[in-house]
C-alpha cells in the first residue's frame, strides 16, 4: 500500500509554518517510526526529516498574503502517494493514528468532522462556526483529510481551487459577511456539500478527530492556553492539566512547536 502523510507548509512574515511541520514530522516518527512523510513547500527545511520535499507544483499563487490558504488545492497533485493523509502543520500527534489507514482505505476522500476539547470530549457545537451553521454546510475541519488518487478526489480538489479563485462570486450566493475570508475549512465545507457529504465525510468514525485548543471550545478565558493550563510533554505523553491527550492535538499557539522539537 503506497501510503503516507503529507504536510503543506508555507512560511509567512509572522509564522514559521515549516518549523511547525518539522515538529509534526518528529511526532509522527515518534509514534509511527515506519511512516512515510512528505513536505510540500517552497521554503527551506531539514531534508533528512522527510520521505520527499516537494515544491508547490504551480508555485505560490498568493505571494502577498499573510495566510497562504489559496494554495491548498495543490496538495492533491503534489502528493507522491496513492493513499494520503493531509495534516495541518500546527498539529502534534501524541499517539499513533496508523489504524486510520485500515478504516479509510476503501474510501476516496474523507474530511474530518469531529473535534474534541482537551478533556477528550467531543464538541458538537463551536461558536467559531457561524458560517457553517448559517449555510447548513458539513462541519468540516481540513486539518485532517484523507484522500486517494481517484476521480472523486481529483474533482474535489479542482472544486476547492475553483471556490478559492472565485470566492467573491460564491459570497454572492451564500450567507456571510461581505468581508468573509475564504478559509480552507469554509472552502472544503462548500466542496463537500456540492459533491455530497456522504461521499466526502465519515461522521461515525469519531476517532478521526482532533483536540482543538481554541479558547471557547475549552471554556478558557484567554486564547493562549499555554498561559493558564498546566502541561507536560515528553517523548511518551502529552498531558494537559494531568489529562493524557489521545488524539491529534491542534495547538494553535505556533511557538508550541519549539516545545515539541525540544523533547523529540
Amino acid at each position: 500500500m503506497n501510503k503516507g502523510f503529507v504536510i503543506l507548509a508555507q512560511n509567512t512574515d509572522s509564522v514559521n509554518y515549516v518549523r511547525c511541520a518539522e515538529a509534526l514530522a518528529l511526532s509522527i516518527k515518534n509514534t509511527m517510526p515506519n511512516a512515510n512523510i512528505s513536505l510540500i513547500s517552497n521554503n527551506q527545511t531539514i531534508v533528512d526529516l522527510w520521505d520527499k520535499v516537494i515544491p508547490l507544483p504551480y508555485g505560490d499563487l498568493d505571494s502577498n498574503s499573510s495566510w497562504k490558504l489559496i494554495n491548498d488545492w495543490q496538495v492533491y497533485e503534489a502528493s507522491p502517494y496513492e493513499f494520503t493523509i493531509k495534516l495541518e502543520a500546527d498539529l502534534y500527534l501524541p499517539t499513533s493514528i496508523d489504524y486510520y489507514w485500515d478504516v479509510l482505505k476503501t474510501r476516496d476522500l474523507v474530511v474530518c468532522t469531529t473535534i474534541r476539547n482537551f478533556k477528550q470530549d467531543i464538541v458538537e457545537f463551536s461558536p467559531y462556526r457561524k458560517f457553517i451553521t448559517d449555510n447548513n454546510l458539513p462541519n468540516t475541519y481540513n486539518a485532517i483529510t484523507y484522500f486517494k488518487k481517484s476521480q472523486l478526489s481529483e474533482t474535489f480538489y479542482k472544486l476547492v481551487k475553483e471556490i478559492f479563485i472565485n470566492w467573491d462570486e460564491y459570497k454572492k450566493i451564500i450567507q456571510c459577511n461581505p468581508d468573509e475570508i475564504a478559509t480552507t475549512d469554509w472552502v472544503y465545507a462548500i466542496a463537500c456539500h456540492i459533491i455530497g457529504q456522504e461521499k466526502t465525510t465519515l461522521p461515525n468514525f469519531t476517532a478521526m478527530s482532533m483536540i482543538h485548543m481554541k479558547s471557547l471550545i475549552n471554556d478558557l478565558v484567554i486564547e493562549d492556553w499555554t498561559e493558564i493550563l498546566i502541561y507536560e510533554i515528553t517523548k511518551k505523553v502529552l498531558k494537559i492539566n494531568t489529562l493524557p491527550q489521545l488524539y491529534p492535538f491542534h495547538y494553535l499557539n505556533k511557538s508550541f512547536c519549539n516545545k515539541i522539537i525540544e523533547v523529540l
